[in-house]
């Protein structure tokens, strides 16, 4: 059976121990927990039993192993992921404030998965995707951007699908080449899975339904828009539809998104209908921010399908 891929930074999270606790001062912090947004993608889709695979780098050390481990219990086909005697995996700090924000200090650029380059992707690697998943927040790099372009164009030319979260925070569309990279995989994109700040953040206006059209009248197919504690949404040429929040005790939010995306991506994989997949989606993005730790919120069928019959 085709498999979904996806490319990108594999990291361990380290969070802080209490709300309010600052990076300035000493404190205590829970981790490392398995992490790293396409990470917690794939390791979702794989959970939902759709065949997963994942190109990566990491440290031998560790936080790799734990990585590994942890996508490999879960199903994802992990070969594809470099060991590198080397290098160290990446890792990412956060801190919650009371209102819900977070500061994050990462330790990516210098890590093992700032080494994903373009010969780690090749016809014969990708001759089993028929779904290419790519995540904005991997694409810190000229190298990773254009690794993956040579993924895309390879799915592409297979009559593969191309989704595209784009993930990424604000500042770094003044990055030179940043946005015009980012726009050059939209116009590849077919399912677009943007949060709902970022609808209009690609598009040359500020109006979510003047930015929903443009995409919709420029060659994306459907676009999910994720919004968190109010839902979320779907539009098509054909249809559109919103589907209901789930009140839930949050735990820690971190890799809610990734998992929801992850849930729709392998549910429309199966062959779910929009509908269908959205429903589920939602509720594993409500699953996901009952449990601490970035990864440790994907959830399986049958739990999903226990909580939406509650």
């Amino acid at each position: 059976m085709k498999k979904i891929f996806t490319l990108g930074e594999i990291v361990v999270e380290i969070m802080a121990n209490q709300k309010g606790q600052l990076f300035t001062h000493d404190g205590l912090w829970k981790g490392p927990f398995a992490s790293g947004a396409p990470a917690i993608f794939i390791d979702q889709v794989a959970k939902l039993d759709e065949p997963a695979a994942m190109i990566s780098c990491v440290g031998n050390d560790g936080f790799g192993e734990l990585n590994i481990k942890k996508l490999a219990d879960d199903g994802v086909d992990i070969s594809h992921i470099k060991v590198m005697d080397d290098q160290t995996t990446g890792s990412a700090f956060v801190t919650y404030h009371e209102d819900g924000s977070r500061d994050f200090i990462f330790n990516i650029k210098n890590a093992a998965c700032a080494l994903i380059n373009e010969d780690m992707v090749s016809q014969k690697i990708l001759e089993d995707c028929d779904h290419l998943h790519i995540m904005g927040s991997s694409l810190f790099s000229k190298q990773i951007l254009d690794t993956a372009k040579k993924a895309i164009a390879i799915v592409k030319q297979n009559k593969g699908i191309i989704s595209f979260d784009p993930n990424i925070r604000k500042e770094m569309l003044n990055l030179p080449g940043v946005k015009e990279a980012l726009l050059a995989i939209l116009q590849q994109t077919d399912i677009y899975l943007p949060s709902e700040s970022e609808v209009t953040l690609l598009a040359d206006t500020d109006n979510e339904k003047q930015a929903i059209d443009y995409f919709l009248n420029n060659g994306i197919s459907s676009i999910v828009i994720k919004k968190g504690n109010k839902g979320a949404s779907y539009y098509s040429a054909n249809e559109s539809f919103d589907v209901q929040p789930h009140l839930v005790t949050e735990i820690d939010p971190t890799g809610a998104g990734d998992c929801f995306g992850g849930a729709y991506v392998a549910l429309i994989h199966k062959g779910f209908t929009a509908k269908k997949a959205l429903t589920y989606a939602n509720a594993c993005g409500a699953l996901a921010v009952t449990k601490q730790g970035p990864m440790q919120g994907t959830s399986t069928l049958e739990q999903l399908e226990k909580f939406l019959q509650k």
